[in-house]
């Protein structure tokens, strides 16, 4: 089948607390990404978000799985879709939307047949997917990452001067839920997202690329007050709960795609945890 998925349940963090390193990655490490000719999804009960990537060699139909019990993928739902790898298309009800190298396409909701394709097999593009359950149809729109509503934080002092790129989010694209977009690190700087938040009224993705061979990040997760971490490598992405931080530092520079959706459309809706009382 050119089209697979897995599900994960949520989990309380009192439980999270005893999980082994081994029990921790099959929990919230999803590593089963961008592999060629298929349709990889995980479908999480965290905001029944959807994680997930299309890599065409040919051509790929999104289809609906089985715990979404819909006619159509997109029946309830709404699509961010962004291409990390060479030039496609992602046919939406017929019409094609040509996707360069991380330009972005939202697909609202009711859209019945979307088609994912690549100009060249021998180098494909590499869709990364997110989707969340919408309650009314909104415009399909593309973004480019130059079009992305830019924001400059951090500096090289403290090792986290980084551009996060709005993408798919409030004064960009009309939405549900579901927010997207793209943050890159300079060159000499390794954390991200610190100071560290977490944010309660919703759930978030991330996804990491961009990494060096040979180099890897480590993502923090869990509480403020007791976190855990996980050893990411490129084209990985990782599960964060409401109740759980989400920042990491990288044996080099690279980018993640953070995708969220839950309770509201506020970006800023966070509460910070102060460096020094993490734990």
């Amino acid at each position: 089948m050119s089209i697979s998925y897995e599900t994960r349940y949520a989990s309380h963090p009192e439980a999270v607390k005893k999980y082994n390193t081994t029990e921790l990655r099959d929990e919230f490490l999803i590593d089963s990404l961008m592999q060629k000719g298929k349709i990889n999804l995980t479908y999480t009960h965290y905001d029944r978000y959807i994680a997930g990537s299309a890599v065409p060699q040919g051509s790929l139909k999104l289809e609906a799985i089985d715990p979404l019990k819909a006619e159509y993928f997109l029946e309830r739902r709404e699509l961010g879709i962004i291409n990390i790898g060479g030039s496609g298309a992602v046919e939406v009800d017929g019409t094609s939307y040509k996707l360069g190298h991380k330009d972005a396409l939202y697909v609202g909701m009711g859209a019945k047949e979307v088609i994912f394709k690549s100009d060249d097999a021998g180098k494909p593009a590499k869709f990364y997917l997110n989707s969340a359950p919408a309650h009314t149809t909104y415009p399909t729109k593309k973004v480019t990452l130059a079009a992305a509503n830019k924001l400059e934080l951090g500096s090289m002092e403290t090792a986290n001067h980084r551009t996060v790129s709005q993408m798919i989010i409030g004064g960009v694209v009309t939405t549900c839920q579901l927010q997207m977009g793209m943050t890159e690190l300079k060159t000499g700087s390794v954390w991200n997202t610190m100071p560290a938040h977490v944010h309660d009224r919703r759930m978030e993705i991330y996804f990491y690329l961009d990494v060096p061979e040979g180099q890897s990040v480590c993502h923090f997760m869990g509480q403020p007050q007791e976190t855990r971490h996980i050893w990411m490598q490129n084209h990985e992405a990782v599960i964060s709960p409401p109740w759980s931080i989400h920042c990491g530092s990288g044996t080099s520079n690279y980018t993640f795609i953070w995708g969220m959706a839950g309770e509201n459309l506020d970006y800023s809706d966070m509460d910070v945890a102060k460096i020094t009382d993490l734990r």
